[in-house]
């Protein structure tokens, strides 16, 4: 079992592989941890050091990656923050690649191009995400406001969700839309919504007065675990949907700013 994840790092704090790797190797799945970034902590601090990779080191580490016939073992293969267009176009390629070699392998792309009604990323990366990467996924994993970014849809209930995701569909596409709030949601509830085959499966939990970074991507990675061990999406998504609200009860408790993954909750065991 092996998945191959191609994200951001960070020294401090867990987001993009930092939060993904460990939760991935956790629920007893190998990793291939492709860094698109090297930083010191998440932007949203008062100081941030390092930076985002030179495209070429990033195109020598992919081709690594293949010389070392990771792709042939590969069950999933995820993308997340890309850090740069040169960055993007390099992944895409390595996707393309990557989804020729081995026709089995499961391409989960997780968008990271904003939140909160704003785009964060550089300009060009929403046109290779958009155009390149989400039509060869099998799975995406946007928050509602990439999704309605990139279908052009806005969505305020089910079927405004559900026409939304059939936009971005594509051939056999599924969609996780995290953070979403519908006008049917319940009060203090927030919701993971997987849209598979035109069907909604919705995850609720209470939604806590704290945001730490990085839920995303440990949601992401967590997907990618279950789905890598064999489980049905359903399934993957129930289990990461638990798995993540587990350790943000954990972090609320600590009164922590980062997740508090150490050890990581299982079905077995949440803390």
């Amino acid at each position: 079992m092996l998945v191959i994840s191609i994200q951001s790092q960070v020294v401090h704090g867990h987001v993009g592989n930092s939060a993904a790797a460990y939760a991935m190797q956790a629920e007893g799945v190998n990793v291939a941890a492709v860094p698109t970034t090297l930083l010191s902590n998440h932007p949203r601090y008062p100081s941030l050091r390092g930076r985002v990779l030179e495209t070429e080191l990033v195109a020598d580490l992919l081709k690594g990656v293949e010389e070392r016939g990771l792709v042939d073992e590969a069950a999933v293969l995820v993308t997340g923050y890309l850090g740069s267009p040169g960055n993007a176009g390099v992944i895409a390629d390595f996707v393309e690649r990557a989804r020729t070699r081995n026709a089995k392998l499961v391409y989960l792309c997780d968008p990271v191009i904003g939140d909160d009604g704003r785009v964060y990323v550089a300009d060009g990366i929403l046109d290779v995400v958009r155009h390149r990467l989400l039509p060869a996924a099998n799975l995406t994993t946007p928050n509602q406001f990439e999704l309605e970014l990139l279908s052009g849809v806005t969505i305020a209930d089910a079927q405004g969700l559900s026409a939304a995701c059939a936009v971005l569909a594509g051939a056999g596409c599924a969609i996780v839309t995290t953070g979403c709030t519908l006008a049917d949601t319940a009060a203090g509830q927030v919701e993971t919504i997987l849209c598979s085959d035109g069907r909604l499966s919705r995850f609720a939990t209470p939604r806590l007065p704290i945001r730490p970074y990085g839920t995303g991507d440990l949601l992401t990675g967590l997907i990618a675990a279950h789905l890598a061990k064999g489980e049905a999406m359903d399934s993957a998504v129930r289990r990461a949907v638990d798995t993540v609200f587990a350790v943000l009860v954990r972090t609320q408790d600590a009164g922590s700013a980062e997740m508090q993954l150490v050890p990581l909750p299982t079905a077995e065991h949440k803390s």
